[in-house]
Order: C-alpha cells, then sequence, then structure tokens
C-alpha cells in the first residue's frame, strides 16, 4: 500500500526525533581542563594549621607561612598534642611544677617514633595557644619542650593586613 504524501511527511518528521542524542566528549574535556587547570593555580600549598573552634589566635603581621611540625594546640580548657589531649589548662596553671610532666613523656615518646636523620638535631613544634590562655601555662610548656628534642619553639598567630597595623599606631 502506498503513503501518502502527508503520512510520509509525518514519518519523515517523527523518524528525525527518534533518534539519541550524541554526547560531546569533546566539550566535557575542555571543561574538565580548565577546571584541572584552576584547581591546580589555586591550590594553597601554604601548611594549614588545625582548626579549633575554642582557639582564638592572636594576631600579627608575620610574614613567614607555617610549615609542617608538631603542634601543641592550648585552648582556655585544654592542652592537646596533635588531637591527643594531654592535660587541662587550669590544672596546669595551679601546679607547682614548672615544667608538665605528661608533655615531656608525651614528646618525648612521639621524638623516639620520628624518623630523624640524626637523633641529636632539634625539631620544631609549635604552639597554637588561644590569646586568653595566661603566660604562666605558656611558659610551663616552653620549659617542657626544652626537656625534649623539640627545643625550636613557634607561635602561631593569625595575619593581619599591615593597613590596619598602621591604623593602630
Amino acid at each position: 500500500m502506498k503513503k501518502s504524501t502527508r503520512a510520509r511527511r509525518m514519518a519523515r518528521h517523527h523518524g528525525k526525533h527518534k533518534t539519541v542524542a550524541a554526547l560531546n566528549l569533546t566539550s566535557l574535556m575542555d571543561i574538565f581542563t580548565i577546571l584541572l587547570i584552576f584547581l591546580l593555580v589555586n591550590n594553597n600549598n601554604a601548611a594549614k594549621l588545625p582548626d579549633n573552634k575554642d582557639i582564638q589566635l592572636p594576631e600579627s603581621i608575620a610574614q613567614e607561612l607555617p610549615s609542617e611540625v608538631l603542634t601543641i594546640q592550648v585552648s582556655p580548657s585544654d592542652i592537646i598534642v596533635e588531637g591527643q589531649r594531654i592535660a587541662g589548662t587550669e590544672a596546669v596553671r595551679e601546679q607547682e611544677e614548672r615544667t608538665v610532666k605528661a608533655l615531656i613523656d608525651e614528646l618525648q615518646f612521639r621524638a623516639s617514633q620520628s624518623l630523624a636523620i640524626n637523633p641529636e638535631d632539634e625539631r620544631e613544634i609549635m604552639i597554637l595557644a588561644d590569646r586568653d590562655v595566661p603566660y604562666a601555662v605558656i611558659k610551663k610548656l616552653m620549659r617542657s619542650c626544652m626537656e625534649t628534642p623539640y627545643t625550636k619553639v613557634a607561635f602561631a598567630v593569625l595575619k593581619v593586613a599591615e593597613e590596619d597595623s598602621n591604623d593602630a599606631e
């Protein structure tokens, strides 16, 4: 049976819309390449300080970026070495000793576990202390560090713009 012109035209029209859409991979590859380049360029290689909501770091105009070292976090309530609670801040402040025995033990253990080329080399440690922590507590922590191989002590601060520091003067 022969189809009418109208039937052939409708069959042709419906045949065009039944094809499956093809996915253009060239455009997707371009997008992913641009995304990859963007992420690589904007990757900040500076060491990230541990994020602790209890600690408000003091502000400074220091230019040096932190490096990957062992960290001691000192909040108003706890003293934490690499995520492990060592002591309470109030207990350390009230103790008579000039050092913190638990901190010395932990740092000695970590020094023995680390793979240092020369065990006599001094190691670096960073103290992230809340701005409201008494200096007496920080002093005891620094003395404790000096009795271990971690003799290079650094403090973490928040960097502020130099314009802000000039306004304060």
